[in-house]
């Protein structure tokens, strides 16, 4: 038995597989899914998702959202996400700079507070690339 995990963000599907579990972090906390998990419906945080399927871990990394489990179909609506096995290391590490830089800039601009509270999404999910990839190895 297996579940299927989509992740669609504002532009397209970008994950669409048939997988064993699936973990994610929440405003509520970690929640790891198996096969015949009961419904729920939480708010995603920017934040790793770990997949596995048969003996393969997959590392994604995902902005803020919404997560919808029912049946054996997991649903993820977020902002953001990226498989991290397609993106290297200097990348991320740029990201995260660009994404600290913006954000003290922000502060210290008088800009309002959900532009700030974006250019922090930003930086969290920047970050979250970087973790994901530090589980990976």
């Amino acid at each position: 038995m297996s579940l299927t995990l989509d992740i669609v963000t504002p532009d397209a599907k970008v994950y669409s597989e048939s997988v064993d579990e699936v973990g994610f972090p929440t405003s509520e906390g970690r929640i790891h899914v198996l096969p015949h998990h009961i419904p729920l419906i939480a708010k995603l945080n920017a934040g790793d998702i770990k997949v596995h399927k048969g003996n393969k871990v997959e590392m994604l990394a995902v902005g803020t959202g919404f997560v919808e489990v029912y049946g054996d179909k997991v649903s993820i609506l977020t902002d953001q996400a990226i498989n991290v096995e397609e993106v290297d290391d200097k990348d991320i590490d740029e990201a995260i700079k660009r994404a600290q830089e913006a954000l003290e800039e922000g502060k210290k601009s008088d800009i309002d507070a959900a532009e700030i509270e974006r250019l922090e999404a930003a930086a969290r999910f920047a970050m979250a690339q970087q973790i994901a990839r530090g589980k990976r190895r």
